[in-house]
């Protein structure tokens, strides 16, 4: 039977060790969970995902209103996804992509049907467990990168720090913060670009920002929806090329939406959505 220990964040841009034996009903108390461990079983749901698997999707169902009308969007998908992989999920527009990618980020909920990390169900949590399991498992990139414009390169990528540990704690260790966000952005090619604001930024500059962001809480899991959608080919080659490189040095697992087959051929793995349902894996 599977269960999890949530601790705190792992070192920076470090793969998180395989954690064992606790399964917590919330992301509240991450520190505390961390620091007296108490074990309890995970649930015996049948469609708790299998060994070896970091995010699973079983039998989710999606749809919208628009005025009297219901319009189904997912008609019951299941997705997995295991760690260290990079996935790339394609369709056509309306095949409900962006949709599932937002789900497996707890941005949205599914009307049915479960959504499962490291063996916990996550869908049905609180807004406030959501918001840490986000800022602290999850990384998230846009397809307009989402950048404050009043911030700087720098505390563009600090924000989700100051936000996860509060104004006092993250003062107490500035520092380090700056330093590891001035490493990320060295590592995206931004660091002559620290101290420009998003309106100084190219798109591809805007969308490393995004990127380094998205990796500034050292995530297990990158969730990005269409990464090189505003981007020329050129500049959406380079952003792959980071993402495949992130993938394979730092064994980041990457779930993906793009449109664009050629994008989709550089991840490992391709899911194709046709009208709210899995049609293939490849």
């Amino acid at each position: 039977m599977n269960s999890v220990t949530y601790a705190s964040a792992a070192p920076h841009l470090r793969r998180p060790a395989q954690r064992s034996g606790v399964l917590l009903d919330s992301f509240q108390d991450l520190d505390r969970a961390a620091a007296t461990p108490a074990t309890v079983p995970a649930a015996g749901n049948p469609a708790a995902p299998g060994d070896g698997q970091l995010l699973c999707a079983n039998k989710v169902f999606k749809s919208y209103r628009q005025n009297k009308h219901i319009i189904p969007v997912l008609r019951g998908v299941d997705f997995s996804i295991r760690p260290g992989e990079f996935v790339a999920v394609v369709g056509q527009s309306g095949s409900g992509k962006s949709t599932l990618l937002h789900l497996l980020g707890t941005l949205d909920a599914p009307d049915a049907g479960e959504i499962h990390f490291e063996g916990n169900r996550i869908d049905n949590l609180p807004s406030q467990a959501r918001d840490v399991l986000r800022n602290r498992y999850f990384g998230m990139i846009f397809q307009f990168y989402h950048l404050l414009p009043e911030l700087t390169t720098l505390e563009n990528v600090l924000a989700p720090k100051m936000i996860g540990q509060g104004v006092f704690r993250y003062w107490i260790n500035k520092r380090q913060h700056q330093e590891e966000a001035r490493h990320l952005l060295d590592l995206v090619g931004l660091s002559h670009r620290l101290n420009h604001k998003p309106k100084e930024l190219s798109g591809g500059e805007m969308q490393r920002a995004a990127i380094a962001r998205a990796l500034v809480a050292a995530p297990q899991l990158l969730l990005a929806d269409e990464p090189t959608g505003n981007l020329d080919r050129q500049t959406g080659q380079e952003i792959m090329e980071l993402l495949q490189s992130l993938n394979r040095r730092q064994n980041l697992t990457i779930v993906m939406v793009t449109h664009d087959q050629t994008i989709a051929a550089l991840a490992d793995r391709t899911v194709r959505l046709v009208e709210g349902l899995v049609e293939r894996l490849a």
